[in-house]
């Protein structure tokens, strides 16, 4: 009987493990997800903006083509660029590829994330970005018209290393620059900042950073545990409404081996917003 038992727990504890394997290559693959928001705008038709977060310098094939046919199937007409872009470990080389190829094609727009600070390379970063094309905002705010749409994208940089006051100034300086008849769209790296981003009449917020908690809880939509939310993590993923009626989008991100930690019930993830 002992032995029959010990077998048992042995096929339990292997078929377990198989399974977490498994489940690990699976959510290892990215999907598009497209998310619609309404916006008061003049009658216009419809912007769709590609946002990408968190790549994490991660390979997606040869050239990386496997991210870079995923986003011009949706042929975007604006691509948010929303931090950790690039890691503080892996080379820039796989970011370099994909910025260069997008901003090729499209009007990008980018902030900073933490681990571009904590690569010690986020000028160099910067400065390759507006080489290639790419508009890098950090306090910023840039006007576009798209299909009849004005668009006024603003950016601010991750607060990791400038600071609470800097990042708030950013905001302050950003925000100054809108125009209260235009879509207003904020780009930060940040999701959980909601009390703050509440003093803004920001249309659309956009942030990554939380990589859904690496594990997303199921029929839930929280995270496990995110960075500056800690464990049971709120804004982790997908859409918002912030109490001043402000939509706040969180990207699950795209980060895949650069984490210490597969990724479950989460896959990495291309969103698309369409823009009303």
């Amino acid at each position: 009987m002992k032995n029959k038992s010990k077998k048992k727990g042995h096929i339990i504890f292997f078929s377990v493990l198989l399974f977490l394997i498994l489940a690990a290559f699976w959510y290892f693959i990215p999907v598009t997800e497209t998310i619609d928001l309404d916006v008061e705008n003049d009658g216009g038709k419809e912007v769709k903006a590609a946002l990408i977060t968190d790549l994490h310098s991660c390979y997606y094939g040869k050239d990386q083509k496997g991210l870079l046919k995923r986003i011009d199937k949706e042929n975007p007409d604006i691509v948010l660029l929303g931090g950790d872009i690039f890691d503080d470990k892996l080379g820039n080389n796989n970011s370099e590829i994909v910025c260069k190829a997008l901003a090729s094609k499209y009007p990008c727009y980018y902030v900073t994330g933490n681990h571009e600070f904590w690569s010690e390379r986020v000028d160099e970063i910067k400065q390759y970005l507006k080489g290639i094309g790419v508009h890098v905002l950090a306090g910023d705010t840039e006007t576009v018209t798209i299909h009849d749409i004005t668009l006024d994208i603003s950016g601010v940089d991750d607060p990791t290393r400038i600071g609470k006051k800097k990042w708030k100034n950013q905001l302050d300086a950003a925000y100054q620059k809108t125009d209260p008849t235009h879509v207003k769209i904020l780009i930060s790296h940040r999701p959980e900042k909601v009390k703050i981003y509440e003093q803004y009449d920001y249309d659309i917020i956009v942030a990554g950073h939380a990589h859904s908690g690496q594990i997303r809880i199921p029929f839930y939509n929280h995270g496990l545990y995110a960075p500056n939310q800690g464990f049971n993590a709120k804004y982790v993923n997908g859409l918002y409404e912030l109490s001043n009626g402000s939509k706040l989008v969180v990207s699950r991100g795209l980060a895949r081996e650069s984490t210490p930690a597969p990724r479950y019930f989460n896959h990495p993830e291309l969103v698309i917003l369409k823009i009303h």
